[in-house]
């Protein structure tokens, strides 16, 4: 992992093409604006976990349908 350390209105840049610019610091919150090419996909890290976990969920569930199906043909 890298660690920089930046000040208000100072930025980053990754892979030469996205931007990241500390726009704000506030006690212990910081704003970071992004820019980056339309086709480069950001999210919060939070956001992936719960579409991750939501996803699994959703995997199991359908195991469980499909092994209540295969139970009910053979009765």
């Amino acid at each position: 992992m890298l660690i920089l350390t930046r000040k208000k209105g100072q930025s980053i840049v990754i892979n030469d093409n996205i931007e990241i610019i500390i726009s704000a610091i506030d006690g212990d919150q910081i704003k970071i604006g992004i820019n980056a090419p339309k086709n480069v996909k950001i999210y919060r890290k939070e956001v992936i976990e719960a579409i991750q976990e939501s996803n699994m969920e959703a995997m199991t569930s359908t195991l469980n349908m499909d092994l209540l199906k295969n139970m009910m043909k053979s009765e």
